[in-house]
């Protein structure tokens, strides 16, 4: 193999490893500006890995897996939201929660429909080639071979970051988690807001755990979400809190899980335990490294109580 072939797979390993925390963090980005700690990933990540591949596994089609998915992260949200935002319980305690619920029920809906056997015969998203980009030396080969849920998110996030900074909309999401109280002065319904980007960043947690199930893979096993809805808050924060920053941070954070294939391909002596915490510590020494250099917004993690 080619040095350039080389370069070509690692970006490509790179891009998929970084899907699936790009997508959660997108929709974590719009939670934080509107003032909720949600670090609940993780766990919503496992339902929507698992009910995807639940969804794909029973009928045969990884859309309705992928729709399946939505729902119940979608719901789940719904519950960290009605706890932290209707009854302002501590955002810290009830992510917490949802995660240790996600990854106990996970495992009970995997073990009840899977009964331990290995599912490799689910529908899943196959690789979509590009005409003409794909033959582009390097960046074709390792950008335009990827599947579905890449190229969506990759058109989302200038999205995302438009929707953030150049409307309405995304105006009142950064005022609300800056000053609610004057928001709701204004008339600005704070409690709306707030219940419609958690739900948002729901909604993509799902879709980035069906990627895990049904994108990379076409399976579901325990706990295969490794640390990587923990990793999607992280991008939030070292990329500044920003779509467009959570890009760079998603790509970096994923050059680990990428690195970690060309590590294994290559047959070192290096213990395995030691090469799977690569991601990790890559993870760890970016946040150290970037601590009080972003703008946290100033009601984060607050309880809003209207007077």
């Amino acid at each position: 193999m080619t040095p350039l072939d080389e370069i070509t797979n690692f970006l490509a390993a790179n891009i998929r490893a970084a899907a699936p925390i790009m997508i959660c963090a997108t929709g974590l980005v719009f939670s934080a500006k509107a003032g909720i700690v949600n670090i609940s990933a993780e766990g919503m990540m496992l339902i929507g890995a698992v009910t995807a591949a639940i969804g794909s596994y029973l009928t045969g089609s990884v859309w309705f897996g992928l729709l399946l998915a939505l729902v119940s992260t979608m719901l789940i949200s719904l519950i960290f939201a009605f706890f932290t935002i209707t009854l302002r319980a501590d955002q810290t305690v009830v992510g917490m929660a949802i995660n240790v619920l996600g990854l106990g029920l996970s495992t009970t809906l995997s073990r009840f429909f899977f009964r331990g056997d290995f599912v490799g015969t689910v529908d899943s998203f196959q690789p979509i080639e590009v005409p003409l980009l794909s033959d582009i030396p390097i960046l074709g080969r390792s950008l335009f071979t990827q599947t579905l849920p890449v190229y969506f998110i990759l058109i989302f996030i200038p999205i995302a970051f438009f929707v953030m900074y150049k409307t309405d909309l995304g105006l009142r999401i950064r005022a609300v988690g800056e000053h609610p109280k004057t928001c709701d002065t204004v008339g600005i319904n704070v409690y709306r807001i707030r219940y419609g980007t958690v739900l948002y960043s729901g909604l993509l947690a799902g879709f980035a755990g069906t990627f895990v199930s049904l994108g990379a893979l076409s399976l579901f096993t325990e706990d295969m979400v490794a640390g990587r809805g923990f990793m999607a808050v992280a991008a939030v924060v070292f990329g500044g809190y920003n779509p467009l920053g959570v890009l760079g941070a998603s790509m970096l954070f994923g050059a680990g899980d990428a690195l970690i294939f060309r590590i294994q391909a290559a047959g070192t002596q290096i213990p395995f335990q030691f090469i799977n915490m690569i991601p990790y510590v890559i993870t760890i020494l970016a946040l150290c490294g970037f601590v009080g250099k972003t703008h946290v917004p100033s009601d984060s993690g607050r309880p809003y109580i209207k007077d």
